[in-house]
């Protein structure tokens, strides 16, 4: 999503291969780009082993680093989830989850985005690799990484509230949509589940329409021809819009907006003691929260660039004209 000083971006925000820079003694420099959407692309040629190894090196970090994220992204949203619900309403409310989410995104970009670019969602990892050059060597790696984190940080939320789990259920594990009591379906603290009355095609609309609206904005954020803003603020807005996302579009279905933050979890309470039930669920709507933000992410940054984007090509153009008349 956004890079600081080791992984960059092109004028268009997609990150760039040669991750590392070198100075004149072929050495890692220091230099940083000032916003999300400045970027340099520097490298040593002449060293080409020395570039490979570098590369390699690279990549786990930032693959650490989408695994870390993620983890921190799950561990807060998926923990004010289980507070609200296993505290029957005394600990928070629906509002209390979306600001919980919103601050956990934004603490989540903050530990990943000076290494990796802070992607956290296999929906902006598609969509910057479709839209804004993003190495598709990398797609498959940071998808992994962003699910095993969400697996990690969903085992040891359910280790943190396991005897409230045991108090409201009795140790019997019950899902929406497959159980009578409604208020003892737990598997909906990990993964997101419909309202009774959608169908799979109003789901899938529905998760297009709220990635599409995440990714228009994180490419509005990292255009530094629009209003980019400094990379220390930028955490703080993208918080703000999954917080927005949650506020206008979690009615249907919970506004997973994210596969990794729907999978990894959903993933996590099948071998926990739900059971395959988590994916037959509501006409197998497992699927949805997976395809629906794959498509609605590109789909926004699509939007973006047709609107937005394309025509500072010819902004440049006219302006260069006018210096020369």
């Amino acid at each position: 999503m956004f890079d600081d000083s080791d992984n960059y971006h092109d004028d268009s925000g997609g990150a760039l291969d040669e991750s590392r820079a070198s100075d004149d003694d072929g050495g890692p420099s220091d230099v940083k780009p000032e916003n999300w959407a400045e970027s340099f692309a520097l490298c040593n040629p002449g060293r080409s082993n020395t570039l490979e190894r570098e590369m390699e090196r690279g990549l786990n970090r930032e693959l650490s680093a989408e695994f870390l994220g993620t983890f921190v992204l799950i561990l807060f949203g998926v923990g004010v989830n289980a507070q609200v619900t296993l505290g029957g309403g005394n600990t928070g409310d629906y509002f209390s989850i979306n600001v919980g989410w919103g601050l956990a995104v934004t603490l989540a970009v903050y530990v990943a985005g000076g290494v990796s670019g802070a992607h956290l969602n296999p929906a902006v990892t598609l969509a910057f690799a479709c839209l804004r050059g993003f190495d598709w060597r990398k797609v498959l790696p940071y998808m992994v990484a962003q699910v095993a984190g969400a697996f990690v940080a969903s085992a040891l939320v359910y280790a943190c509230y396991y005897d409230a789990l045991q108090h409201l259920d009795d140790g019997v594990r019950q899902i929406p949509g497959l159980t009578a009591a409604a208020e003892q379906a737990t598997a909906g603290i990990w993964a997101t589940y419909p309202q009774d009355y959608l169908s799979l095609t109003g789901g899938f609309v529905d998760q297009v329409v709220g990635t599409a609206m995440l990714l228009l904005m994180i490419f509005a954020l990292t255009d530094e021809k629009n209003l980019a803003p400094q990379m220390n603020l930028g955490p703080v807005i993208v918080g703000g819009i999954v917080f927005m996302v949650g506020m206008s579009f979690g009615l249907n279905c919970g506004y997973a907006i994210n596969p990794a933050r729907d999978f990894g979890p959903r993933l996590f309470t099948a071998v926990a003691g739900w059971g395959s039930g988590v994916f037959t669920a509501h006409e197998n709507w497992w699927w949805v929260p997976i395809a629906g933000p794959l498509v609605g992410g590109v789909v926004g940054g699509w939007v973006y660039d047709q609107f937005i984007h394309r025509f500072h090509s010819q902004q440049a153009i006219d302006s260069n004209v006018g210096d020369h008349q």
